[in-house]
């Protein structure tokens, strides 16, 4: 308890400092605005402005990347409630109860309700990310090259499962991904791999170019297909803050969707997002008027919401203290961290404990700011959301092509993001998830490392894979979740959690 303390309070120290602290709320700030304006998101968003922390701080570039991630959710859920358009695919549900609010006058309340139930799943999260950081770091120490392979095959496995729609689908965007990081000089031999007589492949495919082109030029081609109409509420957004009685009705629904999304935030994959999707369901099914869900209940907003900003943030977890990232914008932290050359796993805790340490404290700090940020300006937000793609795009077009030539002043690589970003509007064409396929990219190169070196170890042996038994018994937690997630039944829940919430 005391050394949990003690590291606390190293963090505050460090991102109470005035230049993290400015990264915190410049992180918030593009976070909240990114979410609320619809077509956007973080992932683009962050891997737009991976090249930009090549010139920062490690530890203030991660802050303010942190603070983009988190701030979304919040944004999110303002327009989901306001313009029945969600931001984030984590808002989806917000939309529901939140927007019939919005037309019964209600629109303060759920914004109220929204804000202070994200600040409390955030302080809860905070609390988690801190006391469960050196625990599973020392797990992490005790890992050898079999273990850390099996351990990413297992998340790689999980994040199958828990992907939205095909699994067929979801399995074959990671082996892509994994083949695409393989391209390049081969790391012992040096033989050129997969580069098909193309110089500007002989050096592989860098992550930043593949992140912007995927999810920024593709997100960018996506919209500009298919525009959306913004019909903006016109009625009065009322009292935003809720009374004491309506916040006793509530806290039930915020700390049970809280604890569900601190847990659900963890698993790789889609656990974050399936965390609203879960609180939604549970509150539906404890409510004594389960009928009046999608007609206006504020514990429908409550719930998820929370489950929606403890998921985003646990599921840092796995990334700090294991380094294996459970969801799409994880591997951009990770590709951020690579960037700024550290390696993320279990020895970032010892080699760099005010990184560490500094970004777990800055998320409560970010939490604080983010309501500061979002319910006085409410007005702002809603007057920017009347402003069309159309003078958005532009703008972030120049900006992508500007990062990407200014990492290796190669017109190459903004023309490499470019077809990566047909291919990533295509995948959306054909209803393939990009998360996936960037999981299988930051964790390819990794895996086939930790491969190599496990089966030196072994004189080419397999069977070191089945005879550690932490190895065996993640290698069987990924295999049991595979089959489970074939059976006819479980594909018909797993479907219906994502239609029916």
């Amino acid at each position: 308890m005391m050394e949990t303390i003690e590291h606390l309070g190293l963090g505050l120290s460090v991102a109470l400092t005035l230049q993290n602290v400015f990264f915190c709320f410049i992180g918030c700030l593009i976070g909240t605005l990114v979410g609320v304006l619809p077509g956007v998101g973080p992932v683009a968003t962050i891997s737009i402005l991976l090249p930009v922390t090549l010139s920062l701080d490690p530890t203030g570039a991660l802050i303010m990347l942190a603070g983009i991630y988190y701030g979304a959710q919040y944004g999110g859920s303002t327009t989901a409630i306001l313009v029945n358009i969600p931001g984030e695919a984590t808002a989806v549900v917000t939309a529901i109860d939140g927007h019939e609010m919005a037309r019964k006058g209600r629109a303060g309340l759920a914004l109220g309700l929204a804000a202070i139930g994200s600040f409390i799943a955030g302080t809860f999260a905070t609390i988690v990310i801190a006391a469960l950081a050196t625990p599973m770091t020392r797990l992490g120490l005790l890992f050898g090259p079999a273990e850390y392979f099996s351990l990413m095959i297992m998340g790689l496995v999980l994040a199958v499962v828990l992907a939205h729609g095909s699994l067929v689908k979801a399995l074959a965007m990671i082996v892509a991904g994994v083949l695409l990081s393989c391209v390049g000089a081969d790391m012992e031999t040096g033989r050129e791999r997969m580069t098909f007589g193309l110089h500007m492949l002989t050096d592989g495919i860098e992550f930043v170019v593949l992140a912007m082109g995927i999810f920024g030029f593709g997100e960018i081609f996506k919209n500009l297909a298919d525009p959306e109409k913004r019909d903006v509420m016109r009625n009065t957004i009322g009292r935003l803050l809720p009374t004491l009685a309506e916040l006793r009705q509530n806290l039930g629904s915020i700390l049970r969707g809280t604890g569900l999304g601190s847990v659900l935030g963890v698993l790789p994959g889609n656990g974050a997002i399936l965390a609203p999707f879960a609180s939604y369901a549970l509150e539906k099914r404890l409510s004594d008027r389960p009928q009046d869900f999608g007609t206006g209940v504020p514990q429908a907003v409550a719930g998820p919401e929370s489950a929606n900003n403890a998921g985003a943030q646990t599921s840092f977890i796995p990334l700090l203290t294991l380094g294996l990232p459970p969801n799409a914008v994880m591997a951009l932290m990770v590709g951020a961290m690579m960037i700024q050359g550290i390696v993320p796993g279990p020895q970032v805790i010892e080699n760099n404990p005010d990184l560490f340490w500094g970004l777990i404290v800055s998320m409560w700090i970010g939490n604080l700011m983010l309501v500061i940020i979002n319910l006085p300006l409410i007005g702002l937000w809603v007057k920017l959301l009347t402003v069309p793609y159309r003078l958005l795009f532009p703008a972030i077009v120049a900006f992508c092509c500007i990062g990407l030539f200014s990492i290796s002043n190669d017109p190459a690589q903004v023309m490499m993001a470019g077809v990566l970003g047909l291919l990533g509007f295509a995948l959306y064409k054909l209803q393939f998830e990009a998360a996936p396929l960037a999981l299988g990219f930051v964790l390819g190169r990794l895996l086939e490392e930790k491969l190599r070196q496990a089966l030196i170890i072994s004189d080419g042996s397999m069977l070191t894979f089945l005879t550690s038994p932490l190895s065996a018994g993640l290698l069987a937690v990924g295999l049991a979740a595979l089959l489970i997630a074939v059976l006819p039944a479980m594909r018909k829940s797993r479907d219906d959690v994502f239609r029916d919430a």
